[in-house]
């Protein structure tokens, strides 16, 4: 088995013992991104539209950093602060996926880390 730890400055740092990525053999398993610059380390948006655009972003460079991309994810878990923002979440999202899609799950829960709105996962695969 091949095991690669994958770290970028174009995403935000782990704020714990965790990795943004791990790549093992073909596939990769990202840590959940927040809506948080990775050049300020804060979170700047307060409307769900922006942080779910930025979000996808942090994952967007860590996909990269590990050679693989947004066409590649064959998974993702969408976790929302308020299911009544799932039709906005969607609409973002569908501008960073194309067809055919990835599977995916989205779980409303009570709190996010540093009062985000929503955070996402995603497993991929590494041409």
């Amino acid at each position: 088995m091949n095991r690669q730890t994958i770290q970028t400055e174009k995403a935000p740092a782990a704020v714990g013992p965790y990795a943004q990525a791990v790549k093992i053999n073909n596939f990769l398993f990202t840590s959940g991104q927040i809506p948080i610059n990775p050049e300020t380390g804060e979170i700047e948006a307060t409307d769900i539209e922006a942080q779910t655009a930025r979000v996808l972003d942090n994952l967007s460079a860590v996909l990269i950093a590990a050679g693989s991309g947004l066409k590649d994810v064959v998974k993702t878990t969408v976790f929302i602060k308020n299911m009544n923002d799932f039709a906005t979440v969607n609409r973002i999202y569908a501008r960073y996926f194309d067809e055919p899609y990835p599977a995916r799950s989205c779980v409303e829960i009570s709190r996010l880390p540093n009062g985000a709105l929503v955070e996402i996962e995603a497993v991929a695969v590494c041409p």
